[in-house]
């Protein structure tokens, strides 16, 4: 074979870097042994699959959040490398939620230094919010996630991916095994991304094992565990079912405002949000449709029981998943063959060449506050605490040709409708009308959508009306008192800064 190449060089000197061949498995060594063919990614253990991965302190590792206050994966890891001695590592989880509150003592302890999420919850956010870490945390959007992966801002060096199924290549979805997740929309993202992927799997399932979300061509490594989540705390928290009266009357309203819109039209497509309110508002609106013969081309987004009901029914044609929000939507992503998983690039990217949000109709989302200028937070609490998530709030308003908020008045005794919000998410020019249990504001940039629900006899007012009532109510809220210190950087869906959370000032 060398004279081959010598001959090629002789001829072609700009061919000089191609090497002359060896033999049949010279990058595929393991071909030539019968037991490392098959199992040459599984790993004994999680300490095993974290040193074969490369992994080094000042590295970037990420996790999804599919089975949202049910995850027992990140803790895990976490914990496993704080035992290892890792320091200096960015987290860049799709979400964090209460139940990761055992991350505080390893960011104490120097293990993770740097955090981009799209939210956090529980004792986690409230010692950031009074600041325990020195590097702000960068919050972003589900469809910003990816942007900034693209661009090249987000490295992940390592994903930790956790699976109920996989088989020995790394062909794993979240619709077969035990702890079944459904849609891994997130996790499909990371793994296309990352340097390295590490599967976590409960079960080790015979190849092939299909339809795959992630593929066997992503993955690096296999580590069998005992359980990787707990998918009956999928549904808890901003994903509840309510029977709330004021949030079922809420949605019951949101629904004649959806019917009157002028959306309301056979073959339109919707996303309904986590909020209770906002999933509740599903039901009302079957009604609507049943009555009207009217069908949905599209439900997107985060798929709920609610939304699989109304497509069994034929009321919604197609369901395009990139979140379960519960076990009747995964089971759903299993037998039903119109209910498509889909990346979290192909739902809201704004970098993509194309994403599903952009075809959206109608959105429903909740809010924690809303301004007079329609400026949505979804983050901060009344006490400046972090305590939301930005999710795919600001992707799907900006999208929607009607994005519809939906939030009491006021809770506890204190106004959701403020003058100015604490923390902007979502800018008020991505917002059409706001619903509360106390009346309709439509935003004065749409004057035509006013008229409609105007002439169908609905309650409609202007904001400031919203806003004087709930003052009414409560009373002028005090304002929050916060250091300079900015403990969270919001970025809007496109990479750039929209504001700042600064840390709370603590009672003297």
């Amino acid at each position: 074979m060398s004279n081959v190449t010598d001959d090629l060089l002789a001829q072609y000197r700009h061919l000089r870097q191609l090497a002359p061949f060896s033999h049949a498995n010279s990058i595929t060594p393991w071909l030539a042994d019968g037991q490392a063919k098959y199992q040459r990614k599984l790993c004994d253990s999680l300490e095993q699959a974290i040193e074969r991965s490369g992994l080094q302190d000042g590295m970037t590792l990420s996790f999804h959040h599919a089975f949202r206050e049910g995850d027992m994966v990140i803790n895990r890891v976490v914990e496993t490398l704080a035992r290892l001695g890792f320091k200096n590592l960015t987290l860049a989880s799709s979400s964090l939620m209460s139940c990761n509150d055992a991350l505080i003592e390893p960011i104490r302890a120097g293990v993770i230094t740097k955090i981009y999420t799209s939210g956090m919850r529980g004792k986690l956010a409230d010692a950031i919010s009074h600041g325990l870490m020195e590097e702000p945390v960068q919050i972003h959007s589900h469809g910003g996630r990816v942007k900034l992966l693209q661009d090249g801002e987000l490295k992940i060096d390592v994903a930790f991916l956790g699976v109920p199924c996989s088989d020995e290549f790394g062909n794993a979805n979240g619709t077969h095994g035990t702890s079944c997740c459904g849609s891994l929309g997130y996790a499909m993202v990371d793994a296309q991304f990352a340097r390295k992927v590490v599967l976590l799997t409960e079960a080790l399932v015979p190849f092939p094992n299909m339809p795959a979300s992630l593929v066997q061509d992503q993955v690096d490594y296999i580590v069998r565990v005992d359980q990787v989540g707990d998918p009956a705390k999928i549904s808890v928290g901003a994903a509840r079912v309510t029977s709330n009266p004021r949030e079922l009357m809420i949605a019951r309203t949101a629904a004649d405002v959806i019917e009157h819109s002028g959306y309301f039209v056979d073959g339109f497509s919707l996303q309904t949000g986590s909020g209770a309110s906002s999933t509740a508002c599903t039901r009302f609106l079957a009604q609507k449709m049943e009555r009207h013969g009217i069908a949905a081309r599209f439900a997107l987004g985060g798929i709920t029981g609610s939304i699989v009901d109304l497509h069994e029914k034929g009321l919604i044609a197609r369901l395009l998943d990139t979140q379960s929000f519960d076990g009747q939507a995964a089971a759903s992503l299993e037998h039903n063959v119109n209910h498509i998983e889909i990346s979290t690039s192909v739902y809201a990217n704004p970098g993509a060449k194309a994403a599903c949000c952009d075809q959206l109709d109608i959105v429903i989302l909740s809010a924690l506050e809303i301004d007079l200028d329609f400026n949505v937070n979804v983050i901060t609490g009344s006490d400046g605490v972090m305590r939301g998530a930005s999710g795919g709030h600001c992707d799907v308003a900006a999208a929607a040709n009607l994005t519809i908020v939906v939030a009491p008045l006021t809770r506890s005794r204190i106004p959701t409708v403020v003058r100015r919000v604490t923390t902007l998410v979502t800018p008020g020019e991505s917002i059409d009308v706001l619903v509360t249990d106390q009346g309709i504001a439509v935003n004065p940039a749409r004057p035509e959508v006013r008229q409609r629900l105007a002439a169908a006899g609905l309650e409609v007012m202007d904001i400031e009306q919203l806003y004087q009532r709930a003052v009414a109510l409560t009373g002028e809220p005090k304002a929050i008192e916060f250091t300079q210190r900015i403990v969270g950087v919001i970025r809007y869906r496109d990479g750039s800064v929209i504001d700042v959370v600064r840390q709370v000032k603590e009672d003297s």
